[in-house]
């Protein structure tokens, strides 16, 4: 399945995840791809906030991963600064994918190791707007 849409504002990207967030359920994995500023943090903070989370969600640039608890337990993970495969399976990553939902930022170097079920969503920009892919 595979879906795209323009997110002109904001507003876009908050109805976006408000609509994805009652599909989610436990062991559901979501891949962010895009670029710098394309706006993966700002969706997956709207995103949280819909699955109940009440804390500021903040990127897990430096940190590697965040763990937030709403409706779910929610990893937040960011795969940027890692080099090689082997980082991401000291982080435990198969253990998260069982009983949460499991958010991952720059996930490319991951991708192998990712459950078949994952919902891949891609942001780029378009002008002065934003295109998301879904793809499952």
């Amino acid at each position: 399945m595979q879906e795209e849409r323009i997110l002109r504002s904001e507003d876009d990207t908050i109805e976006f995840a408000k609509e994805l967030a009652p599909k989610l359920k436990k062991g559901d994995v979501l891949a962010l791809y895009g670029e710098l500023g394309t706006g993966k943090t700002f969706f997956t903070q709207q995103l949280c906030k819909f699955l109940g989370v009440r804390e500021n969600v903040s990127s897990p640039s430096y940190v590697l991963m965040n763990e937030y608890i709403g409706n779910y337990n929610i990893y937040h993970l960011d795969l940027y600064r890692l080099d090689a495969a082997e980082e991401v399976l000291e982080l435990g990553l198969y253990d998260l994918f069982k009983d949460a939902i499991t958010i991952i930022e720059w996930p490319e170097i991951a991708d192998g190791m990712l459950p078949e079920n994952t919902i891949h969503i891609y942001f780029e920009f378009i002008d002065q707007n934003r295109k998301v892919r879904i793809s499952k």
